[in-house]
């Protein structure tokens, strides 16, 4: 099938090109070029790379980790796409070994039904985490690695875990290692790592940390932690959920300041659309009051934002160049993933699969073909 469209802008994952006619082939880009508008085909004002969300917990009905089943993946992925975002990958947070196994066959079964959708694999974010920096994660599922489960979880999640959340503090080195090994990418997060054992384990090969700033160790003069090692190590991307509540706007600032190119935008939702306003799993809970999720304990539970509206406040509160936030939601998380050779590119080759949105930042969809 060949399509052509056109759009007065293309942000393109590295630059942005005025009036192009991009011409589509088997639903890839197959050519683009400049152009004056023409009423015979469709017209977009902004089109960017499909967003991708590398960090969303629940869709507009359920919440994946209490049920890791096919369902909960579509919820997840069709009110993404209602959202803007084209890409996704659903997180399993910490829980029993019997329900990671759970979501990691729910999602590889969906992947394969689904080869077309934009559910790119799952985040596993935990067990194995600091119990002081657990947030709303239950201590009771909270746990130090043990090989055997290493092994399994590497083993059965292979193709489909594309990103593991650990605070490496726990792990031996052995077991980091274990972990960069497969094809998984590693995250550092829900940690309490002093500077030391952060830049330690980002010397050995972690190049990424989990919604900075929130369930990490702080930044301080004397004991500059894993945030002062995510700042002070160059190589490392570091996510954001720009809402205001996870994040103070000036705290978002200085990040984008400091870490520039390596900044990248999730939402962390908990559900998408605020129609859930209160959820129990077991001894998890959520209440939704004044735009935020916390619960029982006063803790943060998950975000309300969706992608889009990160990208919204990244432009019009935080003040970074529309360009940048466009790729923070792109580009940045696709290398971030070592997925920059699939998505985050409008360029011959990659899929046909774009988000669109207007010069207010109101409205934006994916267009696929």
């Amino acid at each position: 099938m060949s399509a052509h469209l056109f759009a007065e802008r293309v942000f393109t994952g590295s630059e942005v090109l005025e009036n192009q006619l991009i011409k589509i082939l088997d639903g890839q880009v197959a050519g683009m070029e400049y152009a004056e508008p023409g009423s015979h085909i469709t017209h977009v004002a902004n089109l960017a790379p499909g967003f991708f969300d590398s960090h969303i917990n629940g869709g507009e009905k359920y919440y994946f980790t209490e049920r890791a089943d096919e369902e909960t993946i579509e919820d997840i992925y069709s009110a993404s796409v209602k959202t803007g975002a084209a890409y996704v990958l659903p997180t399993l947070i910490t829980s029993p070994h019997e329900n990671i196994l759970k979501g990691i066959e729910a999602t590889r079964s969906f992947m394969e039904k689904n080869p077309g959708s934009g559910v790119l694999g799952m985040h596993l974010e935990g067990p194995y985490l600091n119990p002081v920096k657990r947030g709303a994660h239950l201590a009771g599922f909270v746990r130090k690695p043990l090989n055997h489960e290493l092994e399994e979880i590497i083993e059965v999640g292979k193709g489909v875990i594309r990103l593991i959340t650990i605070a490496p503090e726990m792990f031996t080195e052995e077991q980091i290692q274990m972990l960069l090994d497969s094809d998984i990418t590693v995250s550092a997060g829900h940690s309490n790592a002093t500077y030391d054992e952060a830049t330690k384990a980002f010397s050995q090969g972690i190049n990424l940390v989990t919604h900075l700033y929130n369930a990490m160790s702080a930044f301080g003069h004397r004991a500059p932690g894993l945030v002062g090692a995510t700042f002070d190590t160059e190589s490392v991307y570091a996510p954001l959920i720009i809402d205001g509540v996870h994040c103070d706007f000036g705290a978002a600032s200085v990040a984008y300041k400091i870490k520039q190119d390596k900044l990248f935008l999730i939402s962390d939702a908990l559900f998408l659309g605020e129609k859930v306003t209160e959820f129990k799993w077991g001894e998890f809970d959520a209440y939704l009051k004044d735009g935020r999720y916390t619960n029982s304990d006063g803790n943060l539970a998950g975000a309300t934002i969706s992608l889009a509206d990160a990208v919204r406040n990244a432009v019009q509160i935080v003040g970074i160049p529309l360009q940048e936030a466009i790729e923070m939601a792109t580009i940045r998380p696709a290398k971030a993933l070592n997925l920059a050779n699939q998505i985050g590119r409008v360029d011959v080759g990659y899929p046909a699969v774009f988000t669109i949105f207007d010069d207010a930042l109101n409205t934006f969809e994916v267009l696929k073909y």
